[in-house]
């Protein structure tokens, strides 16, 4: 009783999370209200998270596996436990060692945002892009208000790779200036255009997809978590590596398209009443659940309640070998079902697919959220269909 009366008189409880997020005063009427609070004992709180490393920094992943899947993560600590969440760093590193890694990063994020600069200098300048700087086939378009415009006048012809890049910071921009607009985080003009350098420097480096509307919703939390703009670019560029085939768009379709075929497929399977219901009207490929996947609930909660829904997303697919699937960009080096201490260290959901031998199908926790969301709704959406059939 002594014990649970400390947790429970713990300031490190008591934080509100919406205090470290606030929300202006002329949005509070109108922003989604948050639900999350930490809870002692089942959140992973500050304390806890200096108890699951060792004297040499090596982190117990099991015991924090298991608390966030239990109750989330508390808010001072967020940005540590997502790099280890997304796979930053190997759980099995020293301190010493994720300090080496994270100074290479920072040193190579300087060198991509330089090479961004050279290109554009609003790059850094703290300012950010609203207006096209550039036409399709390579020409300047003089604006008074991009301090990148002065560069473009003279000197060789523009790559297309570069073309391609500077015709989509104005969006990135227009996207900036639009997400999560209801934190006071965002009226300061140096967080909107990190936020912006960091979706730039980004938009550079994935030659292939660039910058897809979107991004912005995916990075904002990351960007604001982790106080150092190198380490947030990265965990960002993680999470991408997660979700990047929803952005994957061809002439007919978009990646995400694939995710709402599977959720179609398992409503059909756990309700096919509602299924039915859904296809009479017209909604039978799912396309109401786009937004959802496409940047994983951002727009149906709150800051604070979408976050705590992500970790423990992503507690629950934790693979340890995330960080070695990545470094080496294979994704094919999973846990074994046959190392029992190695499959404990696994989220709830990998470890049942690996379990089952599910190795190669990649159907993501979010799917099965939005059936979940849809089952636990059957009975209103059924009645309202009987109400005024």
């Amino acid at each position: 009783m002594r014990l649970l009366a400390c947790c429970y008189n713990d300031p490190e409880m008591q934080i509100d999370p919406d205090a470290v997020y606030p929300i202006r005063a002329d949005c509070r009427d109108d922003a989604p209200k948050t639900r999350f609070k930490p809870r002692p004992g089942l959140t992973l709180s500050p304390k806890r998270w200096k108890l699951l490393h060792n004297e040499e920094g090596v982190l117990d992943i099991a015991g924090m596996i298991k608390r966030v899947q239990r109750g989330g993560v508390h808010p001072t600590i967020k940005g540590e436990v997502w790099e280890f969440l997304l796979g930053c760093y190997d759980p099995k590193s020293t301190t010493e060692q994720r300090n080496q890694l994270r100074q290479q990063r920072r040193l190579e994020y300087e060198k991509l945002k330089t090479k961004c600069r050279e290109m554009d200098t609003t790059v850094g300048s703290g300012r950010v892009i609203t207006m096209p700087v550039i036409t399709e086939d390579g020409q300047p378009i003089e604006d008074p208000n991009s301090v990148g415009s002065e560069q473009q006048t003279s000197g060789a012809p523009l790559s297309k790779e570069v073309i391609q890049w500077k015709l989509t910071l104005h969006q990135i921009g227009l996207d900036v200036n639009r997400t999560d607009r209801v934190l006071v985080y965002y009226e300061s003009q140096a967080n909107l255009a990190r936020l912006w350098d960091i979706l730039s420097v980004y938009s550079w480096v994935d030659k292939d997809i660039g910058y897809c509307q979107g991004m912005s919703d995916l990075c904002s939390p990351i960007s604001i978590i982790l106080e150092h703009e190198a380490d947030a670019f990265w965990c960002f560029e993680r999470l991408m590596r997660r979700v990047r085939g929803n952005f994957i768009s061809t002439s007919t379709s978009i990646g995400v398209r694939a995710q709402l075929t599977t959720l179609s497929t398992i409503m059909k399977s756990v309700d096919p009443k509602l299924h039915e219901h859904l296809e009479n009207l017209d909604g039978g490929e799912y396309l109401f659940a786009f937004r959802m996947l496409m940047v994983l609930f951002r727009r149906e909660f709150s800051f604070v309640d979408t976050m705590y829904l992500w970790e423990l997303m992503w507690s629950m697919e934790y693979n340890p070998n995330l960080f070695s699937m990545l470094e080496s960009d294979s994704g094919t080096s999973r846990a074994s079902t046959k190392d029992e201490s190695i499959l404990r260290q696994c989220g709830k959901f990998e470890r049942k697919i690996l379990q089952a031998a599910k190795k190669d199908e990649e159907i993501p926790l979010s799917v099965f959220v939005v059936a979940s969301v849809l089952e636990a709704r059957n009975k209103k959406l059924l009645d309202f269909k009987r109400n005024h059939g």
